[in-house]
């Protein structure tokens, strides 16, 4: 009777064996398949901070830009272009020609 048992424990470990290997290739398979959809969502990622970093050099372009244009906007050549375009400003002996469009 003993070896009845003894026979019965030997096949159980080959079951318990066999079951901690299924196991194994589950948690690797799992681990892979999570690690390749990581990978995936890093490059992604990577791909969104290139275009972030083109659309802020573009935004810092374009502030650097504005800069200089505040800059003219504070000089009198900048007040007296307006002037004369919006206003009609002419000084006192200027003669302005304008075009004729009845050609």
């Amino acid at each position: 009777m003993a070896r009845q048992h003894y026979g019965h424990k030997k096949h159980m470990n080959k079951f318990t064996i066999t079951g901690i290997i299924v196991l194994c290739a589950v948690l690797c398979f799992t681990v892979l398949y999570h690690k390749s959809a990581l990978d995936a969502k890093c490059r992604e990622y990577k791909s969104q901070i290139s275009e972030l970093k083109k659309e802020k050099k573009s935004v810092d372009e374009r502030k650097e830009d504005l800069k200089e244009f505040e800059k003219y906007v504070d000089t009198d050549e900048y007040v007296e272009q307006i002037a004369r375009e919006r206003l009609g400003l002419v000084y006192k002996g200027e003669v302005i020609f304008e075009p004729d469009d009845s050609k």
